[in-house]
């Protein structure tokens, strides 16, 4: 906690002296941070061009340890609304997170959804699961719980924030049905994929998909021989034949149960990568939600199908 306010103390200093980082010239639109870019496109499919939105995270970060930066803070302490994903993905930000609370407008999206919406696992010390953004229901949701939060904030754009966020989920409830029918494509017995870190066990539950991570919720948590050997039997057992890497998390999980299947005679390829806990880069297709989602779809049918 020391630290914390020393770090404030010294971001004051920062701005007294104009800023040691360059944050938007706010004039009179608002200033909008995100912890991660899946936010940060929620956002800007909201506001458009009528607020400044910025993300601390970019394309293959990972969350789960993520360390907030002097930069950060200090576009923390300016923002006029921070957003950041909540249920503890971020795990070593909130604390921060939390304090800002008391004096400055910050959602947690996930904390303010409906508990029936949210996943839990006793596995995992916090209890809940934070990637809510794979069942794309519950997204939508979150859309809606954004719209409220901005309009509090700037009702002179309102109606034009609602119109945009009403477009926008309607979008995603389209998207939802094309997952469906997709994923329906591949048979049954084959829906299974296997991941380094239980990211998605939403999707799993909304598309009526078998999945298993090797590292439970969180990237945090450590895997050992017995994890690696447990997987490895299951894959043998099942006859899987393809395994997903996580763009924003090391290979080094998933190589070791390839070598465990492959050294007891199986074959076991690489389905291709899946991004889990964060976008693409920005100007790509998975630089967006819905390009993120539609390129692990269709991976993952084309692997299992």
């Amino acid at each position: 906690m020391r630290n914390l306010y020393q770090s404030f103390g010294i971001l004051l200093l920062c701005l007294f002296w104009g800023g040691c980082t360059q944050v938007p010239e706010k004039k009179d639109r608002l200033y909008i941070v995100t912890t991660t870019g899946i936010l940060a496109d929620a956002v800007k499919n909201i506001v458009k061009d009528s607020a400044y939105v910025q993300t601390i995270m970019g394309a293959g970060v990972d969350p789960h340890v993520y360390k907030a930066s002097q930069g950060d803070l200090e576009k923390f302490l300016q923002a006029d609304l921070i957003i950041y994903g909540g249920l503890h993905l971020e795990g070593k930000l909130t604390e921060v997170l939390n304090k800002l609370g008391r004096t400055r407008p910050v959602l947690g999206v996930g904390d303010e959804l409906p508990k029936a919406l949210v996943r839990t696992d006793s596995s995992f010390a916090t209890a809940v699961d934070p990637h809510i953004w794979f069942d794309i229901k519950i997204w939508a949701e979150v859309v809606d719980l954004i719209a409220k939060k901005i309009i509090s904030l700037d009702k002179k754009h309102a109606n034009f924030y609602k119109a945009n966020a009403s477009s926008y989920i309607e979008t995603l409830l389209l998207l939802d049905k094309e997952v469906k029918n997709m994923i329906s494509a591949i048979p049954v017995h084959k829906r299974v994929m296997i991941t380094a870190h239980d990211a998605f066990n939403y999707f799993g539950s909304a598309y009526n998909i078998e999945v298993m991570g090797l590292q439970g919720i969180s990237t945090t948590a450590e895997f050992g021989l017995r994890d690696v050997s447990k997987l490895v039997t299951f894959i043998l057992e099942r006859q899987i034949n393809a395994i997903f890497l996580e763009t924003s998390v090391s290979d080094r999980a998933i190589k070791a149960v390839i070598a465990g299947v492959n050294e007891k005679g199986g074959k076991l390829l690489i389905g291709g990568n899946l991004f889990s806990d964060a976008m693409g880069a920005s100007g790509t297709p998975e630089g967006t939600y819905i390009g993120m989602v539609k390129h692990n779809v269709n991976t993952i049918v084309k692997a299992l199908k």
